[in-house]
């Protein structure tokens, strides 16, 4: 009987390991997500070494030093994008309600000592290390989200349960507004939690609605202080918009950079200048490293490297849908929207103030603009979205 129950044991080990060989072989593991990540973390190291040499030598006595901050937190990002992407991902759902909190408490310990200012901005902590607290808020955003929309199931098709999604990511995106006065961070908050609601509930007619109020209240925003007889009082998003629309009349001011910008784009031509030969960077186009980054790559990479970055940016997405779509639960799905809810919206931001389409506004372009906090947030996504691929399974045809 002993022996009889040693075999049981044996058999029953035996086919637990083939079911963990099994599960290892079935599971997805998306190449081209990584390769198309780690390809533009790579060339924003480029780009931000070539753009920024010439201001860190100057100011810094070191033209490396902006790579080797950015080098540090890619390292550091791409360690944290694998460790997420072997946790299972629905691990994290328990965490989604403290991560709102903890990220709300960051975004308002902005005002108290612990607040770092840079640049006439009030936008970081100083934990140690600086900390962009926006950026923390828009990953537990995207937690909180997906887990209180699976929470409610088919409340979220109701008007209440509308209000309820829209409440809190409305709540969050106040919070960063005006304790970091970060607007653009704001807006980025307000799309993701919309693009999931989108999903969760396509319900068209509400977001037809919503998409012209957003637009009648910009409109008429725009109205009101193109006829305003001063600037006075109206702030300084009041000027950059005058800037906007005509940033000639503006140039020693709010429109400097935007007229220094597209300066870079029209000098770059359909090639560019070449890696490295931009005239621009050279102390005459503010946040070169940063916001103003997409810029130098049409200066010295011209039309043709510009659109060659917007199509990896496109490809990026795509395999977000893939994924979103094959994902094994609206849990998984709904991480994946959030996450390319997130990219796209912000490079489609970065691209349109670079190029004066819309007021300008400090928002980084995606694994390739300088900033830390961004880098190693945006990789945790992608382990997220690499952890929802993982669970796809692979069945043979």
């Amino acid at each position: 009987m002993a022996e009889g129950r040693k075999t049981a044991v044996r058999r029953s080990g035996t086919g637990i390991a083939a079911r963990l060989r099994d599960y290892r072989k079935d599971s997805y593991f998306d190449y081209s997500l990584l390769f198309i990540v780690l390809f533009l973390l790579m060339f924003g190291l480029v780009m931000i070494y070539s753009a920024s040499a010439y201001d860190a030598a100057v100011t810094m006595d070191n033209e490396r030093y902006f790579l080797e901050h950015q080098g540090q937190a890619a390292v550091l990002g791409i360690g944290a994008m694998f460790v997420v992407s072997w946790i299972p991902y629905h691990f994290w759902k328990r965490f989604a309600v403290i991560g709102y909190i903890v990220a709300f408490i960051l975004v308002a310990l902005v005002l108290s000592p612990l607040g770092v200012e840079a640049n006439g901005a009030r936008r970081w902590l100083n934990l140690g290390i600086s900390v962009q607290p926006a950026e923390i808020a828009k990953l537990a955003m995207i937690l909180f989200l997906a887990q209180l929309i699976c929470k409610m199931g088919r409340k979220v098709k109701t008007n209440k349960g509308f209000l309820v999604i829209l409440g809190a990511a409305g709540l969050m995106s106040f919070a960063v507004w005006q304790f970091t006065d970060n607007l653009s961070s704001a807006i980025i908050i307000a799309g993701i939690a919309v693009l999931m609601l989108f999903v969760a509930s396509p319900d068209y007619k509400r977001f037809v609605l919503m998409a012209l109020a957003v637009a009648a209240v910009a409109a008429l925003a725009v109205f009101l202080i193109t006829r305003a007889s001063s600037t006075e009082g109206m702030g300084f998003r009041g000027e950059r918009i005058l800037a906007w629309l005509d940033p000639e009349a503006y140039a020693s001011g709010k429109g400097f950079q935007t007229l220094q910008a597209l300066y870079a784009i029209g000098s770059g031509g359909i090639f560019g200048k070449g890696l490295g030969q931009s005239m621009q960077k050279l102390g005459y186009l503010p946040e070169q490293q940063n916001d103003m980054i997409f810029s130098i790559i049409c200066e010295e990479l011209g039309l043709f490297g510009a659109f060659a970055v917007i199509m990896v940016f496109v490809l990026l997405i795509w395999r977000f849908m893939v994924i979103a779509n094959n994902a094994p639960d609206l849990f998984g799905a709904l991480l994946v929207v959030g996450v390319m809810g997130h990219i796209a919206i912000q490079v489609i931001l970065n691209i349109a103030v670079v190029t004066n389409t819309i007021p300008n506004t400090g928002i980084s372009l995606p694994f390739i603009s300088y900033g830390g906090t961004s880098v190693l947030f945006l990789m945790i996504e992608m382990g997220l979205v690499m952890s929802v691929a993982r669970g796809i399974k692979l069945k043979d045809v």
